[in-house]
């Protein structure tokens, strides 16, 4: 015999700023903070560009007019599923730290 459960879906119901966070209240009483440096548009935004924002879909996201920037809740809780990763042309690249092969008594022996 199978059991269906249905899961409630976790909705924003208010939403906060500081110089460097983002803070959602969702309907089922968690909060979510997130750093603005994972959202540029927010970050250069002005305090008042950040308190003017509306919930969108019932409350499965959160609307920017001013700096055109949508949020999902569902990126907020998953982080990893929803992040863009910079294209690796321009990730920094690593310094190697290899000097080429030394000559050792073993390695001069074989040439």
């Amino acid at each position: 015999m199978s059991t269906l459960v249905e899961k409630a879906e976790a909705l924003a119901v208010d939403v906060s700023c500081t110089n460097h966070t983002l803070s959602v209240v969702l309907s089922d009483g968690r909060t979510v903070t997130a750093p603005l440096a994972w959202f540029p548009r927010l970050l250069d935004a002005t305090l008042r560009q950040r308190a003017d924002w509306e919930l969108i879909g019932g409350g499965i996201g959160i609307h920017w007019e001013a700096v055109e920037e949508d949020i999902s809740v569902a990126s907020l809780l998953q982080p990893q599923n929803f992040m863009r990763l910079p294209h690796k042309a321009v990730q920094p690249k690593r310094r190697s730290t290899w000097r080429g092969k030394r000559a050792t008594r073993s390695s001069a022996a074989c040439v």
